[in-house]
């Protein structure tokens, strides 16, 4: 399978350029015969000059790092639905269609790829999870607003979140009916059985 072709070089605005140079790198990620990812050929793909390229991101993993940052912030906020059971299914279900998808798989890889290898990328990757975990505080707060209890952020992190990446980093779908329901309701039993039972205990027993 051949690459697409590369746009015409026109001249755009720094963000259609960044918007262009970002989408880029989700087309050559999800094409399984395209180019290596490296910043010539992203740069050809965007139809931008690739000393653009280096003189804005300086590199391919702060530039990968600079994506990932962008494309999951349009995740967040999530509507409040009313209950902290139907704000964390919702985040779920976002997250599964997410996955299942060739772009969302292709940023999967990124968040891979985009490991840190310089002081700028390593910044770039901690915004990414801060405002990432943004999205999942909102949530945690509203519960507390509506006098539920919401379960600590480092058990939301490894119970529902974690799930999902390893997923798809290993390129296994979920199940196709309940996977969402099923690490919520896991969650949120953990979270009742209190500190005296073990919470993968408490999890196993879930249906």
């Amino acid at each position: 399978m051949t690459s697409k072709q590369p746009t015409a070089r026109i001249r755009k605005s720094p963000e259609q350029v960044r918007e262009a140079v970002h989408q880029a790198v989700i087309d050559l990620l999800s094409d399984p015969g395209g180019e290596d990812l490296n910043i010539p050929a992203i740069a050809q793909r965007a139809g931008v000059n690739h000393t653009s390229v280096y003189r804005r991101w300086g590199s391919l993993d702060t530039l990968l790092a600079d994506m990932v940052t962008t494309r999951l912030e349009r995740d967040s906020p999530l509507n409040d639905t009313g209950t902290l059971r139907g704000d964390l299914l919702a985040w779920a279900e976002t997250s599964v269609a997410s996955i299942r998808t060739p772009q969302g798989r292709a940023l999967v890889r990124a968040v891979i790829l985009s490991m840190p290898n310089s002081a700028q990328a390593q910044d770039e990757r901690a915004q990414h999870f801060r405002r990432r975990m943004h999205s999942i505080e909102q949530i945690r707060q509203r519960a507390t607003a509506r006098g539920e209890t919401p379960p600590p952020l480092e058990q939301i992190l490894d119970q529902l979140i974690a799930p999902f990446y390893l997923r798809a980093i290993f390129g296994i779908d979920p199940p196709a009916t309940g996977y969402p329901e099923l690490l919520v309701d896991r969650l949120l039993a953990s979270r009742d059985a209190g500190p005296g039972v073990d919470r993968r205990t408490a999890a196993r027993t879930q249906p």
